[in-house]
């Protein structure tokens, strides 16, 4: 065998690594560019944008209003705006709770002892076996709507994947030999819990906030679309497109087509971020 060939495999191999990690950092900057744009966005826009002015209602697309005007004379581009951040809002506290749900329970399940872990399973199993979108709804209905009723919605149906998770973590770490000697000297559950075991969670954590705040983010929009979401009086992307839609056979098309595109944007965006974090977490997914 030649060993100047195996010299240029491994600096080949050196090459695709750099170039991977080159792209996921490049995915993950220009995806949190593109959210504290629109977070700065929302943040300077005029809001006069969102008043009415019926002697530009129904404008088309121009230099001056990118987006356009809806059947009020509102502004599209500054409702599309501030519906994006409204939408990240909404996602992220959404996902930060169902982040703390699914770290208690993965951190019961494996820690607390067999019976717990049977009823964190059966529950897990429990909220996996109806589709997320039917129990939102129904979760929404029962609390009246608007952002507390979305919030909760997706808190409460999009833990158990990520439980899951959280509880092998776990178990692997529980076997670790650092977990052995703290529990032969006498330290409580707790103690391992958050001294050993949190550390650890914390990485995954994260990527799991990134990667469920996008569905909660479509979720929020599909809810609110349907009117059982956030208020009308709100410039949320749901009430946009749901808005629209009695206006696209008069053709404006321009009321539905960029804040859909600029929500997909949005949520493409996290899950670009989510991607990058859990590849640089997880080093067997570098070359993925």
């Amino acid at each position: 065998m030649n060993p100047l060939s195996g010299v240029m495999r491994k600096s080949e191999k050196h090459r695709l690594k750099l170039h991977f990690r080159h792209r996921t950092w490049l995915s993950a900057a220009a995806a949190c560019v593109l959210l504290a744009l629109v977070a700065a966005a929302a943040a300077l826009i005029d809001p006069a944008g969102l008043s009415s002015n019926l002697e530009h209602r129904n404008a088309a697309p121009s230099f001056h209003q990118p987006f356009g005007t809806d059947w009020l004379g509102r502004d599209m581009l500054t409702r599309t705006v501030k519906g994006l951040a409204l939408s990240i809002k909404v996602g992220i506290a959404a996902g930060a709770s169902s982040v703390i749900i699914a770290g208690l329970t993965g951190l019961a399940a494996a820690v607390m002892g067999r019976t717990v872990d049977r009823i964190m399973t059966w529950l897990t199993d429990l909220f996996l076996s109806v589709p997320h979108l039917v129990t939102l709804l129904l979760i929404a209905f029962v609390l009246g709507g608007g952002a507390k009723g979305v919030i909760v919605g997706v808190a409460l149906t999009h833990w158990p994947s990520l439980s899951r998770i959280i509880r092998a973590e776990v178990m692997q770490v529980r076997s670790a030999a650092y977990v052995t000697v703290s529990r032969n000297l006498g330290k409580t559950r707790w103690w391992i819990a958050t001294r050993h075991m949190l550390p650890h969670l914390l990485p995954q954590l994260l990527v799991g906030l990134i990667l469920i705040v996008p569905h909660a983010i479509l979720h929020e929009a599909a809810v609110t679309f349907v009117g059982m979401g956030l208020s009308p009086h709100e410039p949320a992307i749901g009430i946009i497109l749901s808005e629209s839609m009695r206006y696209l056979s008069s053709g404006l098309w321009w009321l539905a087509l960029f804040p859909g595109l600029c929500l997909l944007v949005l949520v493409r965006a996290f899950a670009m971020l989510g991607e990058s974090l859990q590849r640089l977490v997880d080093p067997r997914r570098a070359h993925e």
